[in-house]
């Protein structure tokens, strides 16, 4: 297969909670060699079976406000009522690109907004949906084990990030893993091949002359 040189995509997975993207991303990066994911810095303790640089980056809260001094994060958010900073570094996401691979990320539509506005040429998103309401909730309960106001928490959480659907390029329902995979694929595939992503492409169609 002929092979021309490009610039790599930020695939953007997202999608409310149980609906399953990061077993969508899994499953990709399981089967496209240059397909990786994409590795989050936090500032919360590491955890006694993760490894720094596998599982996340760990950052102190100084060394995290050093890298938003910087600009070296391309999104960031604090969750637990503001207790713990997470983001993506730029520096390995533009390596990443350079060298023609490609980016997984699987982040929220906040994420998505903020590394938009940073890499806009290099974005390719899916919003992934649940095929019904009672089936997210049926996994929520099977993945997390919780029952009740927690759930139910969790919906009315779900039910706000759906609305942001309009502001990804796709949209997935993955009612079946193995095909809703399978669409992804198709966007990964189609987002590789557009023009303006293959760099040298010129020097190819000029030699065809």
């Amino acid at each position: 297969m002929i092979e021309i040189a490009r610039r790599g995509v930020c695939l953007v997975l997202s999608a409310p909670s149980g609906a399953g993207k990061t077993a969508i991303a899994d499953a990709l990066l399981a089967s496209e060699p240059l397909l990786e994911r994409s590795i989050s810095v936090t500032t919360r303790e590491r955890r006694p079976q993760e490894v720094d640089g596998v599982h996340y980056h760990f950052l102190t809260e100084d060394g995290f406000q050093q890298a938003l001094r910087d600009d070296s994060l391309l999104e960031w958010a604090r969750v637990l009522q503001g207790t713990h900073a997470y983001g993506t570094p730029r520096a390995p996401v533009e390596t990443a690109l350079a060298a023609g691979r490609d980016v997984v990320f699987d982040i929220d539509w906040q994420g998505h907004q903020q590394l938009r506005a940073k890499l806009p040429a290099d974005v390719v998103s899916v919003f992934v949906l649940p095929p019904d309401l009672a089936a997210l909730r049926s996994r929520l309960v099977g993945r997390a084990g919780d029952h009740g106001a927690e759930i139910d928490r969790r919906m009315r959480v779900a039910t706000e990030e759906i609305r942001h659907w309009v502001e990804f390029d796709h949209v997935v329902v993955n009612e079946d893993l193995a095909v809703a995979t399978e669409v992804v694929r198709s966007v990964l595939h189609g987002a590789r091949s557009a023009s303006r992503r293959l760099t040298g492409l010129p020097a190819f169609v000029a030699g065809l002359r």
